[in-house]
């Protein structure tokens, strides 16, 4: 395992982290808890040293979990985890007043409850499960940080920008209060590349990429008969014809795999890792197989330049979190 430094916060983590999204139970539903820990126990014995989480995942249910494997481990283990809005909207639109989203009372409350769950003292990364930048001026939010990193409860802070919406969230950072930005980041979706990599290089702000496989598409396992259980995000995330686009996109990057990648999983993999301003990738690992597959990829080796030239012909601008 390979590992770079989160930012200012000079944390050495490991270049493939963990997302812990689908441990909630409530969002992605052919998983069990038996399988999460013995894969999150997996991915530490293999160097993986950073791990992602948030309080709405299952209502804390992944938090406890990983509070629960944390326990048994000897290794320093870096954890993030998110205040969920109040409002219970993802992503934040605009125009909504910063207190129907987030007040100083509710980041604290939010805070305690996941060191609670983590059954730790001080969460490594604090971070906004969503954002507007149209808030980055409130007083609130920034005392609210200050209080509790004084309080020594939480290190550092970030922002877990909005779907596809990668420059919203420079003008908090702006303020010198957030040390990490979580956005996403994939072959398809490259536009952190545009302003956001750049600001955070020359800021010297972490970057933890979410949704590398872009919910499973960038497996080359999505088909127009692919099935989910009733209830799993990933019917809506999939619907309509959005299965038949995957695989047209999906298509000829198989044509590209070689020496350099054998699948297409790696291949999506070390495209992210190619960029400098990438700091850990979290994807999500239910599985041990798929622990060891995606950890297998921080060896060190980087995709030819032709081949990441090649790979900037795929970017794919589409929104498919928004309901249609």
């Amino acid at each position: 395992m390979k590992y770079r430094k989160l930012g200012k916060t000079n944390f050495e983590v490991s270049e493939v982290g963990y997302g812990t999204w689908g441990m909630g139970g409530n969002m992605w539903l052919d998983g069990t808890d038996d399988e999460s820990v013995k894969s999150l126990h997996r991915a530490f014995d293999l160097g993986v040293n950073f791990v992602d989480t948030a309080l709405a995942y299952g209502n804390g249910h992944s938090e406890e979990l990983i509070g629960k494997v944390l326990k048994e481990r000897k290794e320093r283990i870096y954890v993030a985890t998110k205040v969920p809005p109040l409002n219970n909207r993802w992503p934040a639109p605009k125009g909504v007043p910063f207190h129907e989203a987030f007040t100083y009372d509710h980041i604290i409350k939010s805070t305690e409850k996941s060191l609670r769950n983590l059954k730790m003292d001080c969460v490594d990364v604090q971070q906004f499960h969503v954002w507007q930048d149209e808030w980055a001026k409130e007083a609130e939010w920034q005392d609210a940080i200050m209080k509790l990193k004084s309080e020594g409860k939480v290190r550092f802070f970030g922002i877990s920008i909005n779907d596809h919406q990668p420059e919203n969230g420079i003008e908090a950072a702006r303020t010198g209060l957030i040390d990490a930005f979580q956005v996403i980041y994939n072959i398809f979706d490259q536009s952190p590349e545009d302003k956001l990599f750049s600001f955070c290089l020359q800021n010297n702000v972490g970057i933890i990429v979410r949704v590398p496989f872009d919910e499973g598409a960038l497996t080359g396992k999505i088909t127009p008969e692919s099935t989910f259980p009733e209830g799993d995000f990933r019917n809506r995330y999939f619907g309509g014809d959005r299965k038949k686009e995957v695989v047209k996109h999906v298509e000829p990057l198989l044509k590209l795999l070689d020496g350099e990648a054998n699948t297409l999983p790696e291949l999506a993999l070390r495209f992210v890792l190619h960029h400098p301003a990438v700091s850990t990738i979290i994807p999500g690992m239910r599985k041990v197989p798929h622990v060891e597959t995606n950890c297998a990829v921080s060896d060190g080796k980087r995709l030819s330049d032709k081949l990441l030239a090649e790979l900037k012909k795929h970017r794919w601008d589409k929104d498919y979190y928004s309901v249609r």
